[in-house]
């Protein structure tokens, strides 16, 4: 077993100093458990392997993993810069007290009006269209700011098509073969160009592609610098450095990840002839994927066709086995190193008959009121979540040291109708 779990002085589950049998008594179940110092040694693992390479080194947490308040306060405590995607992310970094020169927005398919919140927010702009650039062009105070874009270097990767974010199907990006002239036509509509970005996918665990996407970008990046005389502040090679989901995968080697990566770079800054700029990175699934579990109690224990185990979770409250048919470990909270005795389905409690975590998943003997862990449920778990079926959101809690704190309320039923209004007309 190379997944990372830890039990305590009774053979329970422990969280963050904390049995996870007794945080699922008192706070109910489905419930989000994070371990604070998990997300920050993930952080500074990451940031060290890097920064030991190249000094001016910097990570943009993907914010889009994880949005919640406390982990976003963590990060910005860690010396984080902030990746946004939407508005609300960038709402959201600036109340975690963000200043705005750390947050990038890159955003795809944007309207005007979130161009004018980005530009009105202060953030730094990350382009993806020539499209974008002409529509910002247009808003009031928008020439002379600094700006980059997102190119496509025809290089994906990730756990998932869905999640592979480069190549001729992908769409996000401008192509690599425009990207001198969008940098020139960004500088005649009054610009500032500074930087490049790519991002070619998520759960990479494989550093090959990375490395290929690091070579075209920095070939790009080249080519703009002498032929559109672009000086770069920084270089972002986006994020999707990957975890391992399942028993018999690898941890990534970070610290020789990171020095194959940077030595490419500097190579390439080198053969091009550029300065030094800023080097970044984007990860996401990295820092916060294995800090959080989903604790579930077993409700029902049905022996049908096949045997299932029912939980009151679905993918209301994680969605990724569905979506993506993605592996999560599940362990018994209160025997996590138990030995598997049969092969089972555990199904969660969304009337959709793909709400299953787990299809002939080998798991210990379970009974019905027993507390289920799924593992690595802090990237793309409550971020992902909604309230399908009428079913209130569930709680969030924190653990550092053994300390609990609540950093999210558990929704009530009521919660699900407070912006809801009935017509007049229907109530007479």
């Amino acid at each position: 077993m190379k997944l990372h779990f830890k039990t305590n002085e009774k053979g329970n589950l422990d969280i963050g100093g904390a049995d996870a049998l007794e945080l699922a008594q008192e706070y109910g179940t489905p419930l989000y458990v994070t371990d604070e110092m998990r997300v920050r040694d993930n952080y500074q693992r990451v940031y060290q392997a890097f920064s030991n390479e190249y000094a001016d080194f910097k990570i943009f947490y993907a914010a889009k993993a994880n949005t919640s308040l406390a982990m976003m306060k963590i990060l910005e405590q860690e010396g984080s810069c902030i990746d946004a995607v939407s508005p609300g992310e960038i709402y959201t970094a600036l109340l975690a007290g963000f200043e705005p020169e750390r947050i990038l927005y890159t955003g795809n398919n944007v309207t005007t009006e979130e161009l004018q919140f980005a530009l009105d927010a202060g953030v730094r702009m990350n382009l993806d269209s020539v499209s974008m650039l002409e529509r910002l062009a247009e808003l009031p105070g928008a020439k002379g700011t600094k700006i980059s874009f997102r190119v496509n270097p025809m290089v994906g990767a990730g756990h998932h098509d869905h999640c592979i974010t480069g190549g001729e199907l992908s769409k996000f990006g401008i192509m690599e073969h425009e990207a001198v002239e969008v940098y020139q036509k960004a500088k005649e509509l009054g610009f500032q160009p500074v930087g490049i970005h790519t991002h070619i996918g998520s759960g990479i665990l494989d550093p090959e592609p990375f490395k290929l996407a690091v070579q075209v970008l920095m070939d790009v990046a080249g080519r703009v610098h002498k032929e559109a005389g672009v000086t770069f502040e920084f270089i972002d090679f986006g994020g999707g450095l990957g975890i391992p989901y399942t028993p018999e995968e690898g941890l990534l080697d970070i610290e020789k990840f990171a020095a194959e990566i940077v030595g490419l770079y500097k190579d390439k800054l080198k053969e091009h002839g550029m300065n030094n700029p800023t080097m970044c990175i984007e990860p996401g699934r990295y820092i916060v994927g294995d800090a959080s579990y989903l604790l579930t109690t077993v409700n029902t224990v049905k022996q049908s066709y096949r045997k299932f185990i029912g939980v009151n979770a679905g993918f209301n409250t994680l969605l990724r086995p569905t979506m993506y048919g993605s592996y999560h470990h599940i362990l018994v909270a209160d025997k996590p190193e138990a030995e598997a005795t049969e092969n089972i389905d555990v199904a969660g409690n969304v009337c959709e008959s793909g709400d299953l975590f787990a299809r002939d998943r080998p798991l210990p003997e379970i009974k019905e009121g027993d507390i289920l862990a799924i593992m690595n449920a802090g990237a793309y778990a409550f971020s992902m979540a909604s309230q399908y079926n009428s079913r209130p959101l569930p709680a969030e809690v924190m653990v550092c040291d053994g300390e609990v704190d609540i950093i999210r309320e558990r929704e009530t039923f009521a919660d699900l109708f407070s912006k809801q209004n009935i017509p007049m007309r229907l109530l007479k």
